[in-house]
Order: C-alpha cells, then sequence, then structure tokens
C-alpha cells in the first residue's frame, strides 16, 4: 500500500470520524493525547507552522489560537474540505490544502516548526514524510508528532482482566514483525448507540514500526531528539471519564520533539 491508496481510505471515514469527533467522542484525544501535545508545545507565537495530516483541522486550530500562522495539509480532501468549512466560520488565518505528507507542496527552508497529531504512523513511506519534514523546515526548525505507542501497539496485543472484568495489564506480542498495510476496522467507544447503525466503522490503514526505527529515521534524516512525552490521564480525568483509566496502566502515546539544526 502507497499514500495515495492509503488516502482513500481516508477519504472514506472523514466525514463520520468529523461527526464523531466534534461531537466529543473522541475522548482520549481530547482529554489525553491533544493536552499533552499542546502542553509540551514550545511557545510558537508570531512563528510559521504546518500540520501534516491535520484531518478536519482539530489541533491544528488549537496550534493557530495559540498566535501560529498555520498551514495544513492532509492526502484527504474530503477532510480539507471540513476543515476549511470550519476556518470559514471561525476565521483563524489556516491555509489548508489537499496534498501528501511525502510531496510536501512547500519550498525548503519555509516553516519554523512543523507538527503532525497520529499521522505519521499512517503514512506507508515514513522515512520520505521525514525527510520531506527536514526539507521544508528552516535550519533550527522543530517537529513534534504523536503516534499510538510503538511499545504498546504492537501487532498482537491483548487485555488482561481481574475476577471482576477490570483492566490490570497488557500481552503485547509480534513486537518486530512490520506491518505494511494492515487495516483496522473500528469506531470511537463513546460513540450513541443510536448512531451506532447509522455510521460506518473506521478502515484505517495501519503501518507498525519499532521504536527504535522511529528514532533513528529521524536521527538519519538529520534530526536532533529534543524531548519526549507518554500521556496519561490525571486522576480527577479519569473520575470524570472512567473508562480512561487504561490509559494509567499503559502508555497509548508517544509524542516526540527533534529539531532540525542550525543558528538559533
Amino acid at each position: 500500500m502507497d499514500h495515495k491508496e492509503a488516502g482513500k481510505y481516508w477519504d472514506g471515514n472523514a466525514e463520520a470520524w468529523t461527526k464523531l469527533s466534534r461531537m466529543g467522542c473522541d475522548t482520549y484525544r481530547d482529554h489525553v493525547n491533544t493536552p499533552a501535545f499542546l502542553s509540551m508545545l514550545p511557545d510558537v507565537k508570531g512563528l510559521n507552522g504546518l500540520d501534516i495530516g491535520c484531518g478536519e483541522g482539530h489541533n491544528t486550530r488549537k496550534v493557530a489560537e495559540q498566535g501560529a500562522y498555520m498551514s495544513a495539509i492532509d492526502i484527504s480532501s474530503v477532510f480539507i474540505k471540513l476543515a476549511k468549512e470550519s476556518e470559514e466560520k471561525e476565521p483563524l488565518g489556516i491555509q489548508y490544502q489537499a496534498a501528501s505528507a511525502i510531496e510536501l507542496p512547500f519550498d525548503d527552508d519555509t516553516f519554523d516548526f512543523a507538527m503532525a497529531t497520529m499521522s505519521f504512523m499512517d503514512i506507508p513511506e515514513t522515512e520520505e514524510a521525514i525527510k520531506e519534514t527536514w526539507r521544508v523546515l528552516k535550519p533550527s526548525g522543530f517537529l513534534q508528532f504523536s503516534l499510538l505507542h510503538p511499545c504498546f501497539f504492537t501487532p498482537k496485543r491483548e487485555w488482561i482482566r481481574d475476577e471482576n472484568n477490570k483492566q490490570i495489564a497488557l500481552k503485547c506480542g509480534d513486537y518486530f514483525r512490520e506491518l505494511r498495510g494492515g487495516i483496522d476496522q473500528w469506531i470511537f467507544s463513546t460513540t450513541p448507540k443510536e448512531l451506532r447503525n447509522k455510521i460506518p466503522e473506521f478502515k484505517t490503514p495501519y503501518f507498525y514500526l519499532t521504536l527504535s526505527k522511529w528514532l533513528n529515521r529521524l536521527i538519519d534524516a538529520g534530526f536532533v531528539l529534543e524531548h519526549f512525552a507518554e500521556p496519561k490521564a490525571d486522576n480527577e480525568t479519569v473520575k470524570r471519564i472512567p473508562h480512561l483509566a487504561d490509559t494509567q496502566i499503559i502508555a497509548y502515546f508517544l509524542i516526540i520533539r527533534c529539531r532540525k539544526p542550525g543558528d538559533k
């Protein structure tokens, strides 16, 4: 599977994904991953940023609200259409366009920073996407991205439960087996019952790499590793949203920041 074929799946997912996420169904994003991502993000006020794999633009808007001048791309033209509709309703100066992460339509040394929230893991040609990001960043510019944690989202995984059916641990297997285009079929667990039979399940392409391969691809491209986070829900959040307790058992997400060397 290449990036163009993967993009067709995301075109098919985009309408339902956007509808449900804007209803608040993407609780792991809204209450765990995105807050941690924004907390780790350096000061971006006045900087030119690029969001790679922006989807319907939720996180792009969050960063634009911090004062960054944002451009954003996604391979799904449907996602871009929906993102542009939000921009028209509440303008933040974001420039959206449909494009592939491995063929970024920008000149060299254009952006002060790039971000990618849960999108690099969905790209078959990871090395090319990382190299393209390097190309469009200015010297000393940074890349920050999040992905499913490679150590825990392995090709084989199964929750271990106690006598009360409570999750207590996770079995992981096939860590070293790379996947080049598996398809996961699922829907947000908080999708209302009345919509489950009306909205099709997502079909998401899945490409698995080990943690060392992710880090080495960044290093091989020339990036200097700078900061990491493995977010979890705090106790107060779990009290409000009990199903997020599983994020306190294993790390669902890994956030990485790295930098292109150059003069500050």
